[in-house]
């Protein structure tokens, strides 16, 4: 692993001069504790790329991280943060993706609070907790299919249709659409090179059509489902969500909603097949499952980083200039190991307290998911070892490989004997 500090090349070189660590990279993906343990040590924030003409700075410790996740120096929709250029960071974008951007991740004060406030209102902790029965029907039907077989891939049998499904509930996906609804996301959650999101863009064009006929037939014929509850949604002073916005949060719930559980159940389940005296101790008090997720969420959470923000203004942080208009990537796997916050930070224990991990994020950008991430987790993990006493990998840990993609952490497969 290279270790080379480049930390001051400029902008202006940046397709000749390639930083010693760059975050498209497979050696990145593959080794990233490692990078980062580096990063914290001797350079806690690091000029890198992560696309190959696009850069960005990470900031690496605890105390830095938590305190960049509330400072107002960051912005969250790149046209509030224009180069002196005045040219926005995401001009590359396609139109119908900048469409689906003002949402609660991307949008700013007072946006961000209307638009939270108005989801408030049907992502309420009624709804939520009324999930756990059928979540727990789906988790079980899944595994009754996964053993029949021998081995089995553990992210395409189980880690993913699980949130999936449950996000497919929760709007309102009637069950015999659920095939086509769930091919078009498979299409559009992709590494987000300008190549696949234009290789996206019909896909997006056709479940955009299909979740506009949806809401509008749930303006005429509400259903106790989220989409209705979202149409419905209203703050005090009369407020709605306009069409591309109800669009950007349906597009989030897709994104956000289940890519991360997808990465908590997957990479959670490796760190205790890692761990077996972990693993043996929650298969024997199951009432450990939510102090073992929160260690999960901090061992080797779903995200590198958060969303990615925005300078302001110019500001420096040890030592290092950050212009005005730059793309800060915050990132909470590495705080999240950080030596200095936690005691024996590389190691998994499950019954770890306090447990004060940002894998949420802070701040007004908290995760509004986080509650459902919670149980659909605790009943992931705790039907999966329950009724799987013999689980075991199925193959080689060393060849198990990570997403190469930016902000995601996860496996890309994980064979398993159930």
């Amino acid at each position: 692993m290279t270790t080379e500090n480049t930390l001051s090349f400029p902008t202006f070189f940046l397709k000749r001069n390639t930083p010693a660590i760059t975050m498209y990279s497979d050696d990145f993906s593959q080794n990233i504790h490692q990078h980062f343990a580096w990063m914290r040590e001797n350079a806690p924030v690091y000029h890198t790329r992560y696309a190959r003409w696009k850069d960005a700075y990470l900031i690496t410790r605890y105390d830095d991280v938590q305190a960049i996740l509330k400072d107002d120096r960051l912005l969250k929709n790149p046209n509030n943060a224009k180069t002196d250029s005045g040219q926005s960071t995401m001009f590359w974008t396609p139109k119908p993706f900048r469409a689906l951007m003002h949402n609660m991740l991307n949008t700013d004060e007072p946006d961000h609070r209307r638009l939270r406030n108005l989801v408030h209102k049907a992502f309420t902790p009624r709804r939520i907790n009324e999930l756990e029965p059928r979540i727990q029907v789906i988790a079980d039907e899944l595994l009754d299919k996964a053993r029949q077989q021998a081995s089995v891939d553990l992210v395409q049998s189980y880690a993913l249709p699980l949130p999936v499904t449950v996000i497919a509930d929760m709007i309102g996906i009637p069950e015999e659409e659920r095939p086509q609804f769930f091919a078009w996301t498979r299409k559009i959650i992709v590494i987000p090179t300008p190549l696949n999101m234009m290789l996206a863009i019909p896909p997006l064009m056709a479940l955009m059509s299909y979740l506009r006929k949806l809401a509008n037939k749930r303006r005429v014929e509400p259903q106790d489902d989220l989409l209705t509850a979202l149409v419905q949604a209203e703050d005090e002073q009369g407020d709605r969500f306009t069409e591309d916005e109800l669009l950007g949060m349906l597009f989030l719930l897709l994104v956000a909603g289940y890519e991360t559980t997808v990465g908590l159940i997957a990479n959670g389940t490796l760190a205790l097949l890692s761990h077996p005296d972990q693993l043996e101790m929650l298969r024997n008090d199951p009432s450990l499952i939510e102090s073992a997720v929160e260690e999960l969420l901090r061992y080797d959470g779903p995200l590198q980083t958060t969303e990615m923000s925005f300078a302001r203004e110019e500001f420096a942080m040890h030592g290092v200039e950050i212009p005005k208009g730059a793309t800060v990537l915050p990132a909470i796997l590495s705080a999240n190991r950080d030596e200095q916050v936690f005691a024996r930070a590389d190691e998994l224990d499950i019954t770890r307290s306090p447990n004060r991990h940002l894998a949420f994020g802070q701040g007004i950008h908290y995760c509004l998911g986080a509650p459902l991430a919670r149980l659909e987790a605790k009943i992931a993990f705790n039907t999966l070892l329950e009724r799987s006493p013999e689980l075991q990998l199925d193959v080689e840990q060393e060849k198990l490989r990570y997403q190469n993609m930016i902000i995601v952490h996860r496996l890309t497969e994980l064979p398993v004997r159930i």
